[in-house]
């Protein structure tokens, strides 16, 4: 097995930042009434990802992930190919994919999860979870 085992873990979070827009005319009154407004992205998006690890200073190898994805709401799905790339090791391509969603609990706290798998042909299946919370000052 390869040490990088431990950047196979997912890293994308919960998502909702505001969007903002600059422009010339009433300028303060358009950005603050915009970036107050959640941005809702559903439909389909691109999801290139490099993961890599270290155990100590001992470089483990990386993960390159080129998934295409669907979200909607706090909801997202995608997957596609993946290239594991082993420290003095063979590279390998496989797939992998994740699904997670994120929901607001409280005001100012967010909770989401995340469950994710990779597949390449000489390696067992990997699984992940993430579970977790934002809480906004």
């Amino acid at each position: 097995a390869c040490a990088c085992a431990s950047a196979r873990a997912p890293l994308r979070g919960p998502s909702g930042s505001g969007r903002l827009s600059f422009a010339t005319s009433n300028g303060g009154a358009r950005i603050r009434r915009r970036a107050a407004a959640p941005a809702l992205a559903d439909g389909v998006y691109v999801n290139p990802e490099y993961n890599a690890g270290w155990s100590g200073s001992d470089f483990g190898g990386g993960v390159l992930d080129a998934h295409v994805g669907y979200e909607t709401g706090a909801f997202y799905i995608q997957g596609g190919p993946s290239v594991l790339m082993p420290d003095g090791g063979e590279a390998e391509t496989g797939f992998s994919a994740k699904t997670g969603v994120s929901a607001p609990v409280a005001e100012k706290l967010d909770v989401y999860g995340e469950v994710s798998f990779a597949k390449y042909d000489d390696l067992d299946a990997n699984y992940g979870l993430k579970v977790g919370g934002k809480y906004k000052f």
